[in-house]
């Protein structure tokens, strides 16, 4: 939770003003009576201005000729149990650009704004599998955070939730306080990466659906 808050802050690096959150374009059905799934997140409502009418379950974050270095990430998203694939469940994902930064795209405002152009859905098959095609994050400047790819899951019958963020273990700023850290939402979110013969980067990442999430039904 700390870097969504954080977020506010470090993501309007680059732009020329943080407005308030904005209303979902597309509002989440109600969660039930209760405390919300996952316990609340600030800026998750940002998933909803651009999101595609008919999501696949791969997709391009990186538009081609997008500086940095190419990353592939991909795996498979469980039910509860850990072993039954979950089909039909969005996930939604947003990273910081080469330099750094979450830079706007014209036309988007609040949250959306703040998750800059390097964002992304994939919607589950009936296999559990997701992929996506992006450049590998850079650091926060002048922040000793580690690079991360922020993930956001919404599951058909609950309100989207926060999962711990894509890290990488060969990250020097991942050291063991950061790795203390984790609250392993999800399950761990810390990916080992393999170098492409053809250069770039790949690594693989399965999501448990409600495990360490607070208020999980």
């Amino acid at each position: 939770m700390f870097r969504f808050l954080l977020l506010f802050a470090l993501g309007c690096i680059g732009l020329t003003g943080c407005a308030a959150p904005a209303s979902s374009v597309l509002p989440a059905p109600a969660p039930g009576k209760g405390a919300p799934v996952g316990g609340g997140c600030d800026g998750c409502d940002g998933m909803y201005p651009g999101m595609p009418g008919q999501l696949k379950w791969e997709t391009d974050v990186a538009p081609p000729g997008e500086p940095g270095e190419p990353l592939e990430l991909s795996g498979t998203i469980y039910l509860a149990d850990g072993r039954t694939p979950a089909a039909g469940v969005i996930l939604y994902v947003y990273q910081t650009n080469a330099k750094g930064l979450y830079e706007p795209r014209p036309g988007l405002t609040g949250a959306a704004r703040r998750h800059g152009y390097l964002r992304g859905w994939m919607k589950t098959d009936a296999t559990g599998r997701y992929r996506f095609r992006t450049i590998r994050p850079a650091p926060y400047p002048n922040a000793a955070i580690p690079a991360h790819i922020h993930p956001v899951v919404k599951e058909p019958d609950k309100n989207e939730y926060y999962i711990d963020e894509f890290l990488f273990a060969d990250d020097p700023l991942l050291t063991p306080g950061e790795r203390a850290k984790q609250e392993g939402r999800g399950g761990s979110g810390i990916v080992t990466l393999a170098r492409r013969p053809g250069g770039g980067w790949v690594g693989t990442r399965d999501i448990v659906l409600g495990r360490n999430i607070p208020n999980y039904r």
